[in-house]
């Protein structure tokens, strides 16, 4: 039987949303446009991400800019030439509204969609009263939504009447196998970086992605600094790069905390991953996230996770591979933390083979949700 045609509009491509679109491609005869050739605020090696993809892509790269809301021209004249089934947009964006325009209008007659990003904590405080609006004009008129949780699906069903067929839950997950399919450069990598930074010995707890506000990485900081200090065998990384860089270095030298916060900069693929495998945890102690890829790559490496309440990946955690905090509460996030710490084992050999994975295997549920489309 043949696929059906799935015409997807996305902002831009990133690492963690290849293998969620290349599996797509294993039920759909899908095609992505991408709105931006590259993702504004965390540029990456385009060439790489778009080799690895098995299905058609485009890009829709001319039109208006408004307060960083888009609109892009060829958008229907892309859709007449894939005569696609089914059309996805991106949240409640300005192209998601005029797919909705020409539907209501009868100018196409396609099931459309879009996908949310947020998190349970964004849907019931959203950002702005123009999501706000958007959210109470345009769901209505959706044929169905795909969001990250399962939290955010009882969201729409309880406040929009979404029945269960409409709503696909679709978390933002990476395979494992891709991740860790050369163990031996991954570990030769890991090696140097555990020698040049001396953490043998160390429970090194590490963060990976941008340094702004919405990560709190100066708050998570201020508030654990006493304990990185008391604890001789604690060593923080923070790997990434941005705005925040300078406040945090700002506190690294006002509390004398050369030796147990570095700060190595921003890294890609083997480099990235080699990372998680000179790691003993990872924290990710966001006051705003909408989901948060780097918990699945964490778990994918064998870390267990100090995770954000406030992040959609607190759904991919359980007593066994982490631990939910508030990084708004200080005296919590400090027990906890010793909690967490007591939890996780010094870094010794670097060996991908002992750090089994702790990401649970979501590829037969991911299947399964998608495949609402298809007999919906």
């Amino acid at each position: 039987m043949a696929k059906k045609k799935m015409l997807i509009f996305h902002p831009a491509l990133a690492p963690y949303r290849v293998d969620q679109f290349n599996t797509l491609s294993q039920l759909f005869d899908l095609e992505v446009v991408f709105i931006f050739d590259n993702v504004w605020n965390h540029r990456f090696d385009q060439s790489k991400l778009l080799s690895q993809l098995t299905f058609r892509y485009s890009f829709l790269l001319i039109g208006p800019n408004y307060k960083g809301r888009v609109f892009r021209f060829g958008m229907f004249r892309t859709i007449k030439r894939t005569k696609p089934e089914i059309i996805i947009g991106y949240e409640y964006s300005f192209t998601t509204q005029y797919l909705i325009l020409l539907k209501v209008c009868g100018i196409i007659d396609q099931k459309i969609g879009t996908i949310i990003d947020d998190s349970i904590e964004i849907c019931n405080h959203v950002q702005s009263w123009i999501r706000h609006l958007a959210r109470k004009l345009f769901t209505k008129r959706l044929d169905f939504l795909v969001v990250l949780s399962s939290e955010v699906s009882n969201f729409y069903k309880e406040k929009f009447n979404f029945n269960n067929q409409k709503i696909i839950v679709s978390p933002i997950l990476q395979q494992s196998k891709k991740l860790r399919n050369n163990p031996e450069q991954l570990e030769r990598i890991a090696i140097e970086y555990a020698k040049k930074h001396k953490l043998s010995g160390k429970k090194v707890i590490l963060f990976v992605g941008r340094f702004i506000h919405e990560k709190a990485l100066p708050r998570f900081l201020f508030t654990v600094k006493n304990l990185l200090k008391e604890r001789e065998d604690l060593v923080l990384i923070f790997v990434g790069d941005g705005e925040e860089r300078q406040k945090i270095e700002g506190i690294l030298r006002d509390n004398q905390l050369d030796g147990k916060l570095l700060l190595p900069g921003r890294f890609e693929g083997q480099e990235l991953y080699a990372w998680y495998l000179s790691a003993s945890g990872f924290v990710l102690p966001s006051t705003s996230e909408p989901f948060g890829a780097v918990v699945n790559e964490a778990l994918i490496f064998g870390l267990k996770v100090f995770c954000s309440k406030y992040a959609g990946a607190t759904s991919l955690i359980d007593s066994e591979n982490g631990l939910i905090f508030d990084p708004l509460n200080e005296n919590e996030t400090v027990e906890k933390l010793k909690c967490f710490i007591n939890s996780i084992d010094i870094l010794e050999e670097i060996s991908l083979a002992k750090k089994a994975s702790l990401m649970h295997n979501f590829q037969d549920n991911l299947l399964n949700e998608w495949r609402k489309l298809i007999n919906g």
